[in-house]
């Protein structure tokens, strides 16, 4: 990053909102934001907490099944669209609806279809990542070049092993991609489904904190948070990094 002509560290804006942050918090103009170093020290206490343990396990397990379950289908889905035009007409309109819908609007809605349990966690970050994984696929199925799969079905290759061995390798970059933006998604599924619905994991924490004022340990769950799907997204970035092999080499 280049700040007045000097090449200046991408850390450096992040060190300069956490000093606006703490000076704001130490002239305590806003009752809604301590101190960073109070959020930082609230952090420390929290994360050995056995409460937020056990949040975040419950948190992780509805989000690990519904990202599972997004993945296989939201692949599943884009390649059925990228490569039978009947299901692109069909579907394709309604996935693109879902992608750009406000779907927080429905997560009450899943509490009356599957109750205040856990099902309703998993089918809302089912529901925030599957579109957007869907259509990253169809994408890249559609950037595959034919005489790919000509050439597979020369050498005797059957449709399972076109699927397999040419399609989904040759569609990965977008495969992946999508899953990327899927997981932020999905962050926010799972989210807003425990804060509107199921009062569990976060969610239950997310309420004791607003609700008894404790901003600190409120901000110090956003920061966890926060700090989750920017992980896991450059995880998924530097998996796309390395196989963009497979991008050139499809057509």
């Amino acid at each position: 990053m280049t700040l007045f002509g000097y090449r200046v560290p991408m850390m450096s804006s992040l060190i300069l909102w956490c000093l606006i942050w703490e000076i704001v918090g130490r002239l305590e103009l806003v009752l809604l934001f301590p101190p960073f170093s109070g959020v930082l020290a609230a952090l420390v206490e929290l994360v050995q907490s056995p409460k937020f343990l056990a949040a975040t396990w419950t948190t992780l397990t509805t989000f690990c099944i519904g990202m599972a379950l997004a993945i296989v289908c939201g692949i599943a889905l884009g390649v059925l669209m990228g490569r039978v035009k009947a299901a692109e007409n069909l579907l394709g309109m309604w996935v693109n609806v879902f992608a750009s819908a406000p779907l927080s609007a429905l997560v009450p809605v899943l509490m009356i279809l599957f109750g205040m349990g856990a099902k309703t966690i998993v089918v809302s970050v089912f529901l925030f990542a599957i579109w957007i994984i869907a259509l990253d696929t169809q994408a890249g199925v559609k950037h595959i070049t034919p005489s790919l799969i000509d050439m597979a079905r020369s050498f005797g290759a059957g449709r399972r092993d076109v699927y397999a061995k040419i399609i989904l390798w040759a569609a990965l970059p977008e495969i992946l991609a999508g899953i990327r933006l899927g997981f932020i998604r999905g962050v926010k599924g799972v989210v807003i489904g425990q804060l509107l619905v199921s009062i569990i994991g976060y969610g239950e924490l997310f309420e004791l904190y607003s609700r008894s004022f404790l901003m600190e340990e409120f901000w110090a769950l956003t920061i966890v948070l926060f700090a989750f799907a920017l992980l896991v997204a450059e995880l998924v970035g530097m998996l796309e990094k390395r196989i963009e092999y497979y991008a050139g080499v499809r057509q």
